[in-house]
């Protein structure tokens, strides 16, 4: 059984063949599907996307791509969601220092919030860390939560031991498939497997056989066994713990 952590299956990327796109996955091998919200807007097609494939699960955040239209009322509507009972984990959330950013104390108070939230009903957070580890772990220094999964993780191997001792699993996918990507691959090569778990982050972040192209879940089985080779385990061992690891980060059974 592989799960993927974190798959955007709601994007537009997926209007046009989306069950068939969710059939080669699971035939491929990929069991369940964890599908972040990334706007108020998408909160209920996350979830019903999530609740028409069996074992899959959804979690609903503000990304912080998302802030600059965002209103206070969004969070709001979050709490509310949260209260239903229905996410398994309060995310995509996060810090992003890639794209420019008008306004980052906006965008740091709409993260801070939405950890508290996290907080307040004990739920897990799958992080936005991109070019932001540092940022975002002052801000779980700040607020503590349960842990979860920092997703799409290419930080330094510093960090990525802070984010470990601070519960959190790091998210491995389409970019330790480049060779070129040599720190990330060092990482999953070397970090403690109980820390990992596999993604797609479809559609986006293609592998290195679609440079350019539309991430898709099924290429999820060819991640573990990258993920094996660089390890130098078999496939079916990643595939089996990377599940654990993900059912322990996000508190699914």
């Amino acid at each position: 059984m592989l799960i993927d952590t974190h798959i955007h299956l709601d994007a537009a990327e997926f209007d046009a063949d989306r069950e068939a796109v969710v059939r080669a996955a699971q035939a491929s091998g990929v069991a369940r599907f964890v599908i972040p919200a990334v706007e108020r807007a998408n909160f209920g097609q996350v979830e019903a996307l999530a609740a028409g494939l069996p074992g899959s699960v959804c979690a609903f955040g503000i990304h912080p791509l998302f802030v600059s239209r965002a209103s206070e009322r969004d969070l709001d509507a979050l709490r509310t969601c949260l209260q239903r009972g229905v996410a398994i984990a309060v995310g995509e959330i996060g810090l992003d220092g890639y794209e420019p950013d008008a306004d980052p104390v906006r965008s740091e108070w709409f993260f801070a919030e939405q950890l508290k939230l996290a907080r307040a009903f004990d739920l897990p957070v799958i992080l936005h860390v991109r070019r932001a580890q540092d940022r975002v772990l002052k801000y779980l220094r700040r607020h503590p939560v349960r842990g979860g999964i920092a997703h799409a993780f290419n930080g330094s191997l510093q960090q990525a031991e802070t984010f470990i001792a601070l519960g959190f699993r790091l998210g491995f996918g389409g970019a330790m498939t480049y060779s070129g990507s040599s720190r990330i691959r060092a990482l999953a090569a070397t970090l403690p497997i109980e820390s990992i778990v596999l993604e797609t982050d479809a559609p986006d972040i293609p592998p290195a056989w679609l440079p350019g192209g539309r991430n898709t879940p099924d290429n999820l089985p060819r991640f573990a066994a990258c993920l094996a080779e660089l390890r130098g385990v078999t496939p079916e061992s990643i595939a089996l713990q990377t599940s654990r690891n993900a059912c322990a980060a996000l508190g699914l059974s």
